[in-house]
């Protein structure tokens, strides 16, 4: 069968007017949620995914696939004006978009921040829509015990590459897997962790975790800043709109090289944009012919940024639709909205879903598109404004966004006090350095892990050894092992050149 006739049978199912309405009105959502520092659209897809429940499940996809992709440019917004990164994706274009800001060229910061934004994620998506089905063929290989190392191998990936440190992320993920574990047993159905709570019985809800985790934290630092200065913005100054249009061809280099970044990173599970951001950067400097300048206000700076954060945008969700592994912190809560909607990722996501799934790699580019009038329109002139919404206000807008969307999973206050007590934890963890992704990835994949295990057990009980035994589960094995003692070993060994560099 042709891998690209089911993306071709999907468009008409995308270009209808609810689907198109979703995907305006979450990319105009995402650029406010952006450009408000210390909300991400991590954070945004949480607090709203309660409010999908009622909707077509390719809709909601829209709408998500407009916050993700209009919370990447958006968090340039405050990066440019204020030198406050909207996003964490947006710190590196803090370096050279301030500066320019500073200069008087503000809008025009702005407008390549746009293009690079749109442009990135448009062939992050291309990327997704030919590298997806492919992948999704060779996960029908994947039997119980293949499964079962992808979601362990999902796990070391992130807690490695999330983590500041191996033993963190490590400690982050096992209190994910026991968070997992709360409820009845998947194959016996005992009650475990429950303490005679009948609210426990059917576990902890990734939505009540994940408005817990990523809203709640970013509250209680605001809290903390309430009585710091607030600053002005900046005035606008706009270039025609056009004229930086023109100029596209002068960061094609830039861009190229921020696209290779992005693919590979998006590939890799845990890695972020802003780990992008930086690669782009470093690239461009040593490309330029005028490195001193970076930092200084050098257009390119702010293009490598922005296509760099946006390039693994949809490249990011390729591990995740296809193995179940997010990419990032975003696509784990996307991952959430898929497993809301009864969409399982996976081979049989790409099989019994086919017109949903080919329907969200459009709507991946279409959000992206979108961007350019309505970024251009609207966020430079208009949304800009927002950032003055004192902070007081803004902290009780994302707690009551919060208390109803914890409470509308189930109709429950219980569900509310767990997601203050996740909310709680998470800002201990931010505080102490331990990753928060993986705990939410733990409650995803735990149950996942859990019950291939035993379904591979049960599968040839003459062999204990098939979950070692069998070729792909060797390959898994390898990579988990590269995972875990590869990074460590050469942090050590570059730790160790360093100083014996210094000595010299």
């Amino acid at each position: 069968m042709d891998l690209f006739t089911p993306l071709l049978n999907a468009i008409p199912a995308v270009m209808t007017f609810p689907n198109l309405l979703a995907m305006v009105g979450g990319v105009l959502a995402g650029i406010i949620v952006g450009s408000l520092p210390g909300l991400t659209a991590t954070m945004s897809i949480a607090v709203l995914l309660p409010l999908t429940f009622a909707m077509d499940p390719l809709v909601a996809l829209g709408m998500m696939a407009g916050i993700y992709n209009g919370a990447m440019y958006g968090g340039a917004i405050p990066a440019i004006l204020l030198r406050i990164p909207g996003t964490p994706a947006a710190i590196v274009t803090t370096f050279d978009g301030y500066p320019l800001a500073q200069q008087g060229k503000a809008g025009y910061a702005l407008q390549i921040a746009l293009l690079s934004s749109a442009f990135g994620g448009m062939m992050s998506a291309v990327a997704m829509m030919i590298l997806a089905p492919p992948l999704s063929l060779v996960t029908l290989a994947f039997g119980p015990p293949e499964v079962f190392w992808v979601g362990i191998f999902g796990m070391a990936a992130v807690s490695v590459f999330l983590g500041d440190d191996l033993p963190k992320g490590l400690l982050a993920a096992l209190l994910g897997l026991f968070v997992g574990m709360i409820g009845l047993d998947p194959v016996m159905s005992t009650d475990r962790f429950t303490f005679g709570a009948l609210e426990l019985e059917s576990g902890i809800d990734i939505v009540v975790l994940m408005v817990g985790l990523y809203a709640i934290p970013p509250c209680i630092d605001m809290a903390e800043e309430t009585f710091r200065k607030a600053k002005t913005g900046q005035k606008l100054e706009f270039a025609p709109f056009m004229q930086t249009v023109r100029e596209i061809p002068r960061f094609f280099k830039v861009w190229s090289w921020a696209y290779i970044y992005g693919i590979f990173v998006g590939l890799l599970p845990g890695a972020s944009g802003s780990f992008v951001s930086f690669l782009a950067y470093e690239r461009a400097k040593k490309m330029s012919k005028d490195p001193q300048s970076f930092g200084k206000g050098n257009p390119e700076g702010v293009a490598a940024s922005e296509f760099g954060n946006n390039a693994d945008n949809a490249a990011a969700l390729i591990p995740t639709v296809t193995l179940g592994i997010p990419g990032s912190s975003v696509a784990a809560v996307i991952m959430g909205g898929l497993l809301v909607h009864g969409l399982q990722p996976g081979p049989d996501l790409f099989r019994n879903s086919a017109d949903i799934i080919y329907g969200f790699m459009i709507q991946m580019f279409l959000t992206s598109l979108i961007l350019i009038p309505l970024g251009g329109s609207f966020a430079t002139n208009l949304f800009a404004q927002v950032l003055r919404i004192p902070r007081p206000l803004l902290i009780g807008l994302i707690l009551c966004l919060s208390i109803v969307g914890a409470y509308c999973v189930q109709n429950s206050i219980f569900d509310v006090w767990l997601m203050f007590g996740f909310g709680l934890l998470g800002y201990v963890m931010s505080k102490t350095g331990l990753p928060l992704a993986p705990v939410a990835l733990g409650v995803i994949l735990g149950p996942l892990i859990e019950s291939n295990l035993r379904l591979s057990l049960l599968l040839d009980v003459r062999n204990e050894h098939i979950l070692f035994t069998r070729p792909i589960c060797m390959v898994l094995i390898a990579l988990l092992v590269l995972t875990t003692v590869f990074p460590p070993l050469w942090k050590r060994f570059s730790a160790r050149r360093k100083k014996a560099q210094d000595a010299a």
